[in-house]
């Protein structure tokens, strides 16, 4: 093959003709107006001349670049070429052979198909940081060449390959790519260890979660949730979801999740609890805002009390399968102040499925936010099953991969509709008290016997007629109308209700040794399992114990 046949098609080395300096007069010719030759000798005394870029072969430039440079011909892209760079990263490569035989290092790099786009189309390609087999990085600029006339001839084309070592800059990204990853990495432990290791196990509830962080492109989030058992039978659910990601909203979001479970443990209603919120999320970072939504559960109440701050609303499958999504009332966003929440409700009856989400579940860049709620209501109307494998479902048909670009956490929780010797380990009792002074023994004796009949050991009956009578004494002592006794039995725990019309707290005290009152409480206290108070949404109060079952009791 002659090369210079090859070289003189190559872009750029076209030949023009060159100017041609004249020639200083010689230092003996003199005469009038001649220059001295002093003179004479500072002007010739010149550089010698410097050859123009077009008068430099081709070859000689190629030969001396520290690039990687090959040049193939023919549709099998015979070797035309190999300078000294290329001959010494990876050894001699005899002239005429096959490329895919004789350079094994370009099969092995997947150029092979890429020089036949090139010689076919005309047109240089680049392929950025290949790794080559001798451990280096390289850039590939692909351009195509003529011999001859280059009337189409296929062959008569080539290919000129030009690779350029980027090693420095691969290894460089790839530390950066590293600590990046690094970062990502300590963001989501902190995530993962901010968030329940285990959900609480509620009597009435069966619940289950998921966290899923982002892809490894994007940064974790602050998406949380959590589910806390109140006592007297009822259950908080969270979910919330701070603005921003990495490791600052991992870190707001873990203060903002042990503060909701402060306020959970004064049981005041969803409304007040995200009130609280709201100033803490403002002296925590003004400047960083979050979602929540906080909703109470109550068994006996067949519904979900919910209040939300900016957050997506809750959806509800009931037994029949048709879903409810959860309207107003809804206020801004966690940390914005100024507003005065409320709260709502939505059926949750036995049967019935709710699902708590973030918006990486529904949210898509193309797509309206409706319409990705609409599709999970219909997700959620064909998801049956435990609550751990709706919420695999869930996730599953929103489309969300390890490479998904949002964070996306879901919380699902469902009352289960008890039938045969299961519903007898569920069991509810009520009494209207009327005041007077039949009303503590009229209770004794109606607490006696519910007790009996659901078959407890003398022992705790005992306990359970006494704790009634002292809770009712302090309402009644304490208390207005109307008053209300409950009993209600789990496979866990018996509870003990006593609701009344004074929204007044009671609280634990020590009773002086002559006082003729004040100890009710602190009976019930030290006889109980947990005992607790709460005001109620219509205005009163309710005060409860439990007492945990006996293992041959919850079975």
């Amino acid at each position: 093959m002659n090369f210079t046949r090859w070289s003189a098609r190559l872009p750029g080395t076209q030949r023009r003709a060159t100017a041609r300096t004249e020639q200083t007069a010689s230092p003996d010719r003199r005469g009038e107006g001649s220059v001295p030759a002093a003179r004479t000798e500072q002007l010739t005394d010149e550089p010698p001349s410097v050859p123009a870029v077009d008068e430099l072969r081709v070859r000689e430039v190629l030969d001396r670049v520290p690039s990687l440079v090959a040049l193939v011909h023919g549709p099998e892209h015979r070797i035309a070429y190999v300078n000294d760079a290329y001959t010494t990263a990876f050894g001699v490569r005899p002239l005429g052979e096959r490329a895919r035989e004789a350079l094994p290092e370009l099969d092995a790099l997947g150029l092979f198909p890429l020089l036949d786009q090139v010689q076919r189309s005309g047109k240089p390609r680049t392929v950025k940081s290949r790794k080559a087999p001798d451990g280096r990085s390289y850039t590939f600029t692909c351009t195509p060449v003529a011999q001859g006339d280059g009337k189409g001839d296929s062959d008569g084309r080539g290919v000129l390959v030009f690779a350029t070592d980027v090693t420095d800059h691969a290894e460089a990204a790839e530390r950066l790519r590293a600590s990046e990853r690094r970062q990502r990495e300590t963001a989501v432990t902190l995530q993962r260890s901010l968030l329940p290791q285990e959900l609480e196990e509620p009597d009435d509830l069966r619940v289950a979660a998921t966290y899923h962080p982002g892809g490894t492109e994007a940064a974790v989030g602050g998406d949380w949730y959590d589910v806390i058992t109140l006592g007297g039978g009822r259950t908080a659910l969270v979910i919330g979801d701070v603005m921003g990601r990495g490791v600052r909203a991992a870190a707001v979001m873990g203060q903002l999740r042990t503060a909701v479970r402060a306020y959970a443990r004064l049981d005041l209603p969803p409304h007040e609890v995200l009130q609280l919120l709201d100033g803490l999320a403002a002296e925590i970072d003004a400047n960083q805002i979050a979602t929540c939504a906080y909703a109470v559960h109550d068994p006996n109440e067949g519904k979900l009390v919910y209040a939300s701050a900016g957050h997506l609303p809750i959806l509800v499958r009931d037994e029949n399968g048709t879903v409810l999504r959860a309207d107003e009332p809804t206020g801004p966003p966690l940390g914005t102040g100024g507003w005065m929440h409320s709260s709502g409700s939505i059926p949750l009856g036995p049967g019935s499925t709710a699902v708590l989400y973030t918006d990486g579940l529904v949210e898509r860049r193309d797509a309206d936010l409706d319409e990705g709620i609409a599709a999970l209501e219909r997700a959620l109307a064909g998801a049956t099953g435990t609550p751990q494998v709706v919420c695999d479902r869930l996730v599953r048909s929103a489309g969300v991969t390890p490479d998904h670009d949002d964070d996306v956490a879901v919380l699902v929780l469902q009352h289960p509709a008890r039938t045969g010797p299961d519903s007898e380990l569920f069991r509810n009792a009520a009494l209207e008290l009327l005041g007077g002074v039949e009303a503590a023994p009229r209770a004794r004796a109606f607490a006696s016997g519910v007790l009996t009949s659901w078959r407890f050991p003398v022992d705790l009956h005992d306990l359970g007629v006494l704790a009634t009578s002292e809770l009712v004494a302090n309402s009644l002592q304490h208390g207005t109308p109307p008053m209300r006794l409950r009993l209600r039995r789990t496979d866990r725990r018996l509870i003990i209700e006593v609701t009344d019309g004074d929204d007044h707290l009671p609280r634990r005290r020590s009773a002086e040794p002559g006082d003729e009152s004040g100890r009710g409480i602190a009976i019930v206290a030290t006889i109980a399992s947990n005992w607790g108070c709460r005001r109620t949404p219509g205005g009163g109060k309710a005060v409860w114990c439990e007492f945990a079952l006996p293992r041959t009791q919850g079975t």
